[in-house]
């Protein structure tokens, strides 16, 4: 379903990926681990084709993301479906039109086919009873439901999740963890999980990629990382402080930044 080959990407001077490698076969749930700044939320804009890799090429169903002219990168992206880190919903429009939407602006479909569809998304998500309420009045687990009942109201193919357990109460979690797994099986789903948070990626994952320093630094079953000898995935894994995850981003010496500053004349 998604092919990664050798990719290369940069913001200005900072590199994000040097040699990233990686396949997503069609019907996974696959989950792409690292830290803040691995570049996870990165990987999604270049395969959504919203960021252009330096070399390299990242393919969906055989068609190179980045070749693509502006019609073709149109009918693609009906294909996907993203549910944002922070949801992304329409603060001014109520639960039933933010799943309303995208099918009104992607399709020319009577009302009551609207209605039917939108009501069959919430009823996935177990909010059809909330599609009158304001996104203000949803609690955070509520909303992220909302935005996944969004991410599906076009029957994509392939589902991204950028963080989608971030700032989640237990109950929450594990509602939204069983709902990536549930929808991917019942609708058919390829689905693409971005996440620091291990415990859940592991439960709900049948493939996962451990990323970092531009690369994939680790890959295999939910067991098959477990089990695994390499220092980097331990470290992540097991969240130690010691090993060869960096916490300060790369500069000079403190004493160097220290001694500079002290012999900067004053104004």
């Amino acid at each position: 379903m998604v092919v990664v080959e050798h990719l290369a990407f940069a913001y200005g001077d900072l590199p994000i990926f040097r040699d990233l490698s990686l396949s997503i076969r069609r019907g996974q749930v696959a989950a792409i681990l690292g830290g803040s700044g691995t570049g996870k939320s990165t990987l999604l804009k270049l395969i959504g084709g919203q960021l252009v890799p330096s070399s390299g090429s990242v393919a969906i169903e055989g068609q190179v993301v980045h070749e693509l002219d502006a019609d073709a990168l149109y009918r693609l992206r009906l294909d996907m479906g993203m549910m944002f880190q922070n949801s992304g919903l329409f603060t001014d429009l109520t639960v039933y039109e933010n799943v309303a939407f995208p099918i009104r602006e992607n399709f020319d479909a009577p009302e009551e086919i609207v209605a039917r569809l939108v009501l069959m998304k919430l009823h996935a998500v177990g909010l059809r009873g909330a599609r009158g309420l304001m996104p203000g009045d949803l609690s955070g687990g509520m909303t992220r439901r909302v935005a996944l009942a969004r991410a599906i109201a076009t029957d994509p193919k392939l589902m991204m999740y950028d963080e989608p357990f971030a700032g989640l109460d237990p109950i929450s979690l594990n509602q939204v963890g069983s709902l990536i797994r549930t929808l991917n099986s019942a609708l058919g789903l390829t689905s693409l999980v971005v996440t620091y948070d291990v415990a859940e990626a592991l439960k709900v994952a049948d493939y996962a990629y451990v990323i970092g320093d531009g690369a994939v630094v680790g890959q295999g079953t939910p067991d098959e990382l477990r089990a695994s000898s390499d220092a980097y995935v331990q470290q992540f894994l097991k969240a130690a402080p010691d090993g060869p995850v960096r916490f300060h981003f790369p500069g000079p010496p403190l004493a160097a930044d220290l001694r500079l500053e002290a012999e900067e004349p004053s104004l």
